[in-house]
């Protein structure tokens, strides 16, 4: 990396620190020992950079900066944290971990079964180690890549993910930098992709030294939801990309990672010709050379352009987008109302048919179907889906188990791409509440503004703050660990089975289709509120075809002779109809 700790072949070490707020800048190592030596003023290069090259410190050496005014800040760059964000960072040495996975370049992404997780609430203890674990019961499962929820560092002991401030370290409540290397080649050796959760678009808002030093890291001009967006296109930007592109860098071939998800990365704001979302794209690939990387975006707009396939079917830019139009089943699934004269939900209805034969539709003027089905990730939970909620729900709370099935059904079997959220395979009691851990007035600010977000959504009315769990205390954080003695409960074991039937059958039948499809290749017909088909052309001319009743009552739309099924949820009684909380699959050659 062109900044922060490196070590050099003759064991001394080399630390560069962009810092052009910073006249003269020094560097404390080891402070904490007895008899620390003496701080090294580092050489100004010009243009805002500084670097010290020394014998003083070496792999295991904390280390921090010192500004003109004595404040002393962590490296933006520090590879590990091992007090926390406000601490010292520490020099590590990336060749010390021995990898075993030299014959690993990856998984081909039509056949992708992601399963997102928190490292926190993933086990009890909760670390990269512990995951290790459980990753035997994703294989069994039927998963062929993780998703790690943000893992990189943040204040307190316990944070959602994405409250980050330094963007190269794994905190040190999960482990060590080598144990994400473990885990990650535990992985591998499974068979196992893991994609990683990555926030560029702001910093947390607790630990984040650097417009002290570097003030152009915000940009002037562009604003988000948590303030100012970072500066990819203002004056001084040149850093403020290099930063975020060899942090992309860094994950993918330091530790081996397969892809990386951009959290809200239509926050990313940039007017310059050379977009950051490009430059990343293009950066990461480069480096990456044989290996299958997957570059996952959540964006609120149609970027279609994007997502253009070759030819070949092979990805230009980004490999998928998240669907968030696909929780439209949600709705259905808690409501089961289907009134014909209801105009709401027949749009709905309508919606989400073309959100599963096209992909996600933003209202954009660019066609819907942007990519090929395969370019879009659905999902009915995912953190953002259970943790805003009051209570950190899961959907089996909230819907009856025949209407979490037909969903279930349908995004399990889609041309999509499939993402389960931890513990939803079993149908776990176990809750995802939004959870912080920070100090002092921001701490009363966070349980305010998530009062606010609670009242701004309808979930909870004035005065009625106490029915929500507190985002602060740590039982809200316990509350959350997902419990896997569950498994030993018949209910929980039989949803757990009918998950492995039915992606076994997306595996056996359904994955060996979708290689070279269009992006034209879904159609949709709308039979009112929660009753539609769609129709897929797949790869050796076969069709793909569903038909859903997501009702509470039977219902005749859609009814057809049995065929070439697939899989069938629910009822089909006869030819002519469809029972309540039916879905039926079937592929014709």
């Amino acid at each position: 990396m062109p900044f922060g700790a490196e070590l050099q072949p003759d064991d001394s070490v080399r630390f560069r620190l962009f810092a052009p707020g910073a006249d003269t800048v020094r560097l404390a190592v080891d402070e904490e020992r007895p008899n620390p030596a003496e701080q090294l003023r580092m050489r100004a290069l010009g243009d805002g950079w500084h670097e010290l090259v020394t014998a003083s410190a070496r792999a295991g050496s904390r280390y921090r900066f010192v500004l003109p005014d004595g404040f002393r800040v962590p490296d933006p760059a520090s590879r590990f944290q091992p007090v926390g964000v406000h601490g010292p960072s520490e020099v590590i040495d990336p060749a010390t971990f021995r990898w075993s996975d030299d014959l690993w370049h990856g998984r081909c992404w039509d056949e992708a079964v992601l399963y997102e997780l928190h490292i926190g609430t993933f086990t009890q203890d909760g670390t990269f180690r512990a995951a290790v674990a459980r990753l035997d019961h994703l294989v069994a499962l039927g998963i062929t890549a993780i998703e790690l929820m943000c893992i990189a560092a943040f204040a307190g002991q316990r944070s959602w993910g994405y409250d980050s401030v330094l963007l190269f370290a794994p905190d040190s409540t999960y482990g060590r930098p080598d144990d994400l290397k473990a885990l990650v080649d535990a992985a591998h050796a499974r068979g196992l992709a893991v994609v990683l959760d990555v926030v560029y678009n702001h910093f947390g808002p607790e630990g984040n030294y650097l417009p002290r030093y570097f003030p152009q890291i915000f940009s002037a001009v562009h604003k988000t939801a948590w303030g100012p967006g970072l500066n990819f296109d203002g004056p001084g930007n040149t850093e403020v990309r290099e930063l975020i592109v060899h942090n992309a860098l860094y994950w993918v071939e330091e530790f081996h990672i397969d892809g990386l998800r951009l959290d809200a990365s239509h926050a990313m704001l940039d007017n310059s010709p050379h977009p950051i979302l490009d430059e990343l794209a293009e950066r990461v690939h480069a480096g990456a050379g044989d290996r299958s990387i997957h570059l996952i975006l959540e964006n609120e707009k149609n970027i279609g352009r994007l997502l253009a396939r070759r030819a070949d079917g092979s990805e230009t830019v980004y490999t998928a987008q998240w669907n968030h139009s696909s929780d439209h089943l949600i709705g259905f699934a808690m409501s089961g109302g289907c009134d014909p004269q209801d105009e709401n939900l027949r749009q709905q209805s309508e919606d989400l048919g073309a959100a599963l034969a096209e992909g996600f539709i933003a209202g954009a003027p660019e066609p819907r179907a942007a990519a090929p089905p395969t370019g879009f990730v659905s999902f009915i939970q995912t953190h953002d889906l259970v943790g805003n909620r009051v209570y950190g729900e899961r959907i089996h709370e909230l819907a009856t188990p025949e209407a979490v099935r037909a969903i279930a059904a349908i995004y399990l079997l889609l041309p999509q791409i499939p993402m389960l959220f931890m513990g939803e395979e079993w149908a776990t009691d176990t809750p995802f509440p939004f959870f912080s851990d920070y100090g002092g007035e921001l701490a009363e600010a966070v349980r305010r503004g998530r009062y606010e977000q609670l009242k701004k959504t309808g979930q909870l009315k004035e005065g009625e703050q106490d029915r929500a769990p507190d985002p602060q205390a740590e039982s809200t954080f316990r509350s959350a660990k997902l419990n896997w003695d569950e498994l030993a409960d018949a209910k929980h074991a039989a949803q757990l089975d009918w998950y492995k039937r039915i992606l076994a059958i997306r595996r056996e039948r359904v994955a060996p289709l979708l290689r070279g499809l269009t992006r034209e290749c879904g159609r949709f017909r709308s039979g009112g509120p929660g009753q539609f088909s769609v129709d897929w052309d797949l790869a050796g001319c076969s069709q793909l075809s569903l038909a859903a009743n997501l009702c509470a009552r039977p219902s005749g739309a859609f009814a057809a002779p049995l065929p070439n099924l697939l899989w069938l949820e629910g009822a089909q009684p006869d030819d002519t109809t469809l029972g309540a909380w039916t879905v039926r699959w079937s592929v014709r050659s």
